[in-house]
C-alpha cells in the first residue's frame, strides 16, 4: 500500500479538471503548478486518506504534511493544510517551525490564509506556560520579517 501523500497526490491528479487547469491559460498560480482540482475535491480526497489510513498519529501527520509540502502543487498544500486542520489539536508549539517554514514558502494568500487562521490561531489559543510564551515570541518576530508571507500571518493573528 502507499503512503497517505502518495494516495492524495494521485487522487488530487485524478480529480482534476481541464477548465480549472486552463482557465485562464496558466497552469500555475504564484508559482505553484496546479492540478485543476476542487477545494471540495481536496477536502474530500483528505477525508478519504484518513479514512483508508486510519487515525495518524502526531508525527505521522507532521511528516504527510511536510511531504505533501515539498512539491510546488496548490492543491497538495492545502490537502497538508486540510490535513493539519483536522489534527491541530494534536499539534504542539514546537509544530510552529514547521509552519512557520510552509509560510514562508506558501506564495498565495488562498495558502498563507487558512493556515493561519485555522491551524497557527487555534493552535496559540490552546498553548499554555512556557510554550505559550515562546509561541507568542515567535509569531510576534514574524510581523518584522523579511517574508511577505509572515507578515500576512502575524496580520491576521
Amino acid at each position: 500500500m502507499d503512503s497517505p501523500a502518495a494516495f492524495i497526490d494521485r487522487t488530487l491528479r485524478a480529480e482534476a479538471t481541464e477548465w480549472r487547469t486552463w482557465a485562464d491559460g496558466d497552469a500555475s498560480v504564484g508559482g505553484l503548478r496546479v492540478y485543476g482540482a476542487s477545494v471540495g475535491a481536496v477536502r474530500g480526497t483528505v477525508r478519504d486518506a484518513l479514512r483508508r489510513y486510519g487515525d495518524l498519529q502526531h508525527d505521522e501527520v507532521t511528516a504527510v504534511a511536510s511531504e505533501l509540502w515539498s512539491v510546488p502543487v496548490l492543491e497538495r498544500r492545502l490537502a497538508a493544510i486540510v490535513l493539519l486542520q483536522r489534527y491541530v489539536e494534536s499539534l504542539t508549539g514546537n509544530d510552529l517551525t514547521r509552519i512557520e517554514g510552509f509560510l514562508r514558502d506558501a506564495r498565495v494568500a488562498d495558502l498563507i490564509e487558512p493556515l493561519t487562521v485555522d491551524v497557527v490561531r487555534p493552535l496559540l489559543a490552546r498553548l499554555r506556560g512556557a510554550e505559550s510564551d515562546r509561541a507568542r515570541r515567535i509569531v510576534a518576530r514574524w510581523a518584522s520579517s523579511d517574508a511577505e508571507s509572515l507578515r500576512t500571518a502575524a496580520a491576521l493573528l
